[in-house]
């Protein structure tokens, strides 16, 4: 991942493993305790909950101060076995919303009961296939795992309901600027809460609110660990960071999805579920340091953490800041290094400014 392939900097080399430790939703906890370690260092205290959901608290300055939940998470999409055939062929099911369009042809990494095994998703020649370039359905969809029989697959460790993600690691385009990766939604929120934490522990930044920088769980069907979570630490205000789409490649109608491009800073989603006062501050402070920051709208809900998040018990101040990415729930999905930088400048600027005064709740 960077030009010096034997010295690779710290936080490289970790994105690198993070991104390369699978993590379907449900089984998250290899990445769980990669993130941990690493955030380690930065932080007070670390937790993890019973689903797994595992949270890094750096203590503000006084006690009894207001605490602050930057939110992102952990667990990526994935297929799961739901059938193996007499002939060693597995037919499966979604885990989250894995595409079933573009899932033939693919490598596949299925964690088993004794360790990693692979296999490949069938794709049988255009020449022979009735269907033509027709996307197929879901029960269409085979995993070849190179077997010949339903016994010689489970002599390899796998069973109905283990999990298994696509195999595609992180590559670098343009010089380093663009980066893919399957997993990027939402593995590369959880590094910019980390190199957040970092930031703040290299400038001897201690806060004046208490900061949880949450990784969450099974945000993939229906955002839950998070909403767990929220309940469980009560906080004074969220930051619930995600994906969103970048709307700059071929296609996609602006006056449709919005305006949204890669390399232009992260994006604040603007809509009822995000609190005015929370969005206000961060426009400022972006204003104020220089740095870039789109808009989106939502309308309704945000389809992120952030609904779960603001609803939790009486009511959290709570918004949705995003990181544009390209081919969502792809394994080539692809984000822009410098929006990681703005979103990670932008987080600590408002961690830095936050006064144990600030109450981002409505008033009369």
């Amino acid at each position: 991942m960077t030009d010096d392939a034997l010295n690779p900097a710290p936080e490289l080399q970790f994105l690198e493993d993070y991104l390369n430790t699978p993590a379907p939703t449900g089984l998250e906890m290899d990445a769980q305790r990669l993130w941990a370690a690493y955030i380690r260092p930065f932080t007070d205290e670390q937790h993890c909950d019973a689903y797994g959901s595992t949270w890094a608290l750096l203590r503000a300055e006084k006690e009894d101060a207001p605490t602050l939940m930057l939110d992102a998470h952990a667990d990526e999409i994935g297929f799961s076995i739901r059938y193996i055939d007499d002939n060693g062929f597995v037919r499966v099911e979604r885990v989250g919303g894995s595409d079933v369009a573009i899932a033939r042809g693919r490598r596949i990494r299925f964690l088993g009961a004794d360790g990693d095994v692979f296999g490949i998703t069938g794709n049988t020649a255009i020449h022979i296939r009735d269907d033509g370039d027709k996307a197929p359905k879901l029960w269409d969809l085979y995993v070849d795992l190179g077997c010949d029989s339903r016994e010689e697959v489970e002599a390899l460790g796998l069973r109905v309901g283990d999990v298994g993600v696509y195999c595609d690691g992180p590559l670098m385009l343009n010089e380093g600027r663009r980066l893919v990766c399957r997993a990027l939604d939402d593995r590369l929120c959880g590094y910019i809460l980390a190199e957040t934490a970092r930031r703040l522990h290299e400038q001897k930044i201690r806060p004046a609110w208490n900061i949880v920088f949450a990784n969450t769980v099974q945000e993939e069907i229906g955002c839950v660990g998070a909403g767990m979570l929220a309940f469980r630490l009560q906080p004074d205000a969220a930051i619930c960071l995600d994906v969103t789409h970048a709307t700059d490649s071929p296609g996609l109608d602006k006056g449709r999805y919005g305006d949204v491009r890669l390399g232009k800073g992260g994006c604040l989603a603007f809509g009822p579920v995000c609190h005015p006062n929370l969005n206000a501050r961060l426009e400022l402070l972006a204003d104020k340091h220089g740095i870039p920051l789109q808009r989106e709208t939502t309308g309704r809900a945000t389809g992120t953490n952030t609904d779960q998040v603001y609803r939790s018990r009486g009511g959290v101040p709570a918004t949705c800041f995003s990181l544009p990415l390209r081919y969502m729930h792809s394994p080539v999905e692809t984000a822009d290094m410098a929006d990681v930088q703005a979103c990670i400048d932008l987080l600590t600027a408002f961690i830095t400014a936050l006064s144990a005064e600030d109450d981002f709740r409505h008033k009369l």
